[in-house]
């Protein structure tokens, strides 16, 4: 009866031991597999064999080993190591889980950005074959060149051949940039878009500035199966001097992400003294804002070896737009100043209305402009 108790004894004492050390393994790979970097522990769950884990344990935890070979293992003691092992690989498994469902948001996460935290929106296309009519107002369209019906109006000393008109470029036809180096300007306040100004005609809300325009431009081309890279940060404010360097240094960081992007917009409201100033057109029974292009050059002197390249783009993006829509640009501007253009060869400021013009004219632009887009970078 004594050697009967021993016995008893000790094969309880193993079983405890047995039972705690595997608690503890469980607890340790727990605690260590849920601290990793979400990226380094979803290649290492993918790897995992609960299995050959478990099969590790006699080798990692002192005495495990010992145990196991010393005597023969009852039935109740497989059962019992068997329910230990359900136990870590169901353990594994929510993890596993967890960790998958996170490494999920994230990749959403990039997506959206990539896409400018812009989700794609229902969006009625534009048509073609409708009659346009410029609306007459108070500031006349003057223009210095004119190539195969685009008119240029030249603020630089360069003198524009025919060579440097000519649309003969090529760019990367599936992703466009958009940003805004005056992200606050806005419009006149209609009841649909009436807004709290932060300043003449400005305002810090998304909604009601040229970041919505932006928004707008980004669905409708979206809508045509391109990848849009939308950014709406704040170049303007709380400062408006030093706009350009904070938006120079935007682009560039969005650049190393989207290294074959050529085409890129910068989307702005032209600013002139007459606040009641709409240039605006009218295409089938709607009215739109007319656009503008502003192309940037190195006569002011800073280095811009893209410069023609960029004129190149706009004019082949409006002699479309004249075939489509006469009338939906005004004249392009060529000016001295560099506008960060140089990073593309196919930048370029495009001013959409005016502060006369209203957010639901310049909502309808996007629809025809995103329309010439998509025939040009067919």
């Amino acid at each position: 009866m004594i050697n009967l108790a021993v016995i008893n004894l000790k094969d309880i004492g193993k079983y405890l031991i047995r039972i705690i050390l595997a608690l503890m393994l469980l607890w340790f790979f727990s605690k260590f597999l849920l601290n990793l970097n979400k990226n380094q522990s979803t290649n290492i769950f993918s790897k995992i064999d609960g299995n050959k884990l478990l099969s590790c344990l006699d080798e990692t935890i002192p005495g495990m080993k010992q145990i196991n070979d010393k005597e023969e293992i009852i039935e109740t003691d497989i059962e019992k190591i068997d329910t230990l092992k359900v136990i870590f690989k169901t353990q594994l498994g929510m993890i596993y889980n967890v960790k998958n469902e996170e490494n999920k948001e994230i990749e959403k996460e990039q997506q959206e950005h990539s896409q400018g935290n812009i989700q794609v929106a229902e969006v009625e296309k534009a048509q073609t074959g409708l009659e346009t009519e410029v609306i007459e107002n108070n500031v006349p369209d003057k223009y210095t060149n004119e190539y195969n019906g685009v008119f240029i109006k030249n603020g630089t000393d360069y003198n524009l051949t025919e060579e440097m008109l000519k649309p003969d470029i090529e760019v990367n036809k599936q992703n466009i940039m958009i940003f805004h180096t005056h992200t606050c300007e806005s419009y006149t306040a209609t009841e649909a878009f009436n807004y709290e100004q932060t300043g003449t005609y400005r305002t810090t809300d998304l909604n009601y500035n040229v970041a919505r325009v932006g928004t707008e431009l980004t669905n409708q081309l979206l809508s045509y199966n391109y990848n849009v890279i939308h950014d709406t940060t704040y170049h303007d404010y709380p400062a408006y001097n030093g706009s350009y360097d904070r938006s120079l240094n935007t682009v560039k960081n969005l650049l190393l992400t989207n290294k074959d992007t050529d085409v890129i917009f910068d989307i702005h409201r032209d600013a002139i003294a007459d606040y009641s100033y709409a240039p605006t057109v009218k295409i089938g029974d709607e009215y739109a804002a007319q656009l503008m292009f502003v192309i940037g050059t190195d006569g002011g002197g800073l280095e811009h070896a893209n410069w023609v390249q960029n004129l190149k783009f706009a004019v082949k993006i409006q002699e479309k737009a004249n075939e489509l829509y006469p009338g939906l640009f005004k004249s392009i501007v060529l000016r001295n100043s560099r506008y960060n253009q140089h990073l593309s060869k196919a930048a370029s400021i495009i001013e959409v209305g005016a502060t006369g013009n209203t957010m639901e004219q310049c909502l309808t632009s996007m629809k025809y402009l995103a329309k010439v887009i998509s025939e040009v970078m067919k």
